[in-house]
């Protein structure tokens, strides 16, 4: 565990002793954290903290809400007289837009995943049980180079794939399934996210219904995406396009979220009213995934992590969006998608 003091002075970092050694040697190798001091926790972590800042002439000390808990808040509160304030966004805003080495990691890690991609959309095959997949998509992620997964891994099948969150179970993957495919790796410290609908066999009408309209919605939304605009324009693009075709009750989530060092963060790319509402900025990372789900039956969600440029956006991950079976995976291992992609 460990606190960064920032102060106009400089940045201290306090970290117990298993992780001392660590952060040292990551200061030591970083040109960008060589202001950074790092020090060994004395006592438990709030009594450092608590010490550190007996020295530091101030009536409030601002904490992060988000991250702290209830419990950590109250003990710091007690150690240092009352003087912690919650403050939020103050570091979102920091992390908002990404700067150039951000983005070099952010576009390394999002080529790793679709070419983790291939492999894991493969392992997608009648017979198998989803939380089999789920592990064959995760060690495609360890191969690929990423650290960790961003997050659990979904596999959601045939009936499975209405809920937007499902975990990975026993349900055996059978022809005519829609299968919901959503997975992330952390890269350099950084996350990145992708979500592939593949049809297992021949697709019922209604299947193509519901693939087709999120296809657009997709497209819409990416199309929206420049600076300038409201994050909330480009969930509505997305939303307007499942409406004209009949599926905007069947859009129970944001168009998309930020990403970054968590995998979830700022911009919140949402209806109008629901949260701030950003103005999009050149170098922020978000994910597009707009969805359609119809319970009893199955969903549909497509998703790609975007970069929004000076003139226009760049879709970071390159993996084929009509994965009309299992097997379309394998033939077109390497294969890059061209609608839409790129920088506009």
């Amino acid at each position: 565990m460990g606190a960064l003091l920032l102060t106009p002075d400089g940045s201290r970092l306090i970290v117990d002793g298993r992780y001392i050694t660590a952060a040292r040697g990551r200061v030591a190798t970083s040109a960008e954290l060589e202001h950074v001091q790092v020090e060994l926790a004395s006592g438990s972590l709030e009594e450092s903290v608590a010490a550190a800042l007996s020295a530091i002439a101030t009536t409030s000390i601002g904490v992060e809400a988000g991250s702290m808990t209830l419990d950590r808040f109250g003990r710091l509160q007690a150690l240092t007289g009352g003087r912690f304030v919650p403050t939020e966004r103050v570091i979102e805003q920091v992390r908002l837009v990404k700067d150039a080495v951000e983005i070099d990691i952010m576009r390394t890690a999002a080529r790793m995943l679709s070419d983790a991609a291939t492999d894991a959309l493969a392992a997608v095959r009648p017979g198998r049980e989803e939380r089999d997949v789920a592990a064959d998509v995760e060690v495609a992620l360890h191969r690929a180079g990423f650290t960790k997964p961003a997050f659990d891994t979904i596999v959601a099948s045939g009936p499975n794939s209405a809920l937007p969150h499902a975990r990975p179970g026993s349900r055996v993957l059978g022809d005519g399934d829609g299968v919901v495919l959503d997975f992330g790796g952390i890269y350099d410290g950084y996350c990145v996210d992708l979500t592939r609908t593949v049809q297992l066999g021949a697709a019922s009408a209604s299947f193509n219904r519901v693939f087709e309209a999120v296809k657009a919605a997709h497209a819409a939304a990416i199309a929206a995406v420049r600076p300038g605009v409201t994050a909330s324009s480009v969930d509505g693009a997305a939303r307007e396009a499942l409406s004209k075709r009949g599926l905007g009750e069947a859009f129970v989530h944001g168009t998309g979220h930020g990403l970054g060092l968590e995998v979830h963060e700022e911009p919140r790319v949402a209806r109008a009213g629901t949260g701030r509402d950003e103005v999009l900025r050149a170098g922020m990372v978000f994910t597009v995934e707009p969805g359609a789900y119809l319970a009893g039956v199955g969903g549909v969600r497509i998703e790609d992590d975007v970069l929004v440029t000076a003139s226009g956006y760049e879709v970071l991950t390159a993996v084929p969006i009509d994965l009309g079976s299992y097997g379309a995976a394998m033939e077109r291992r390497g294969g890059r998608r061209s609608d839409p992609a790129g920088e506009r």
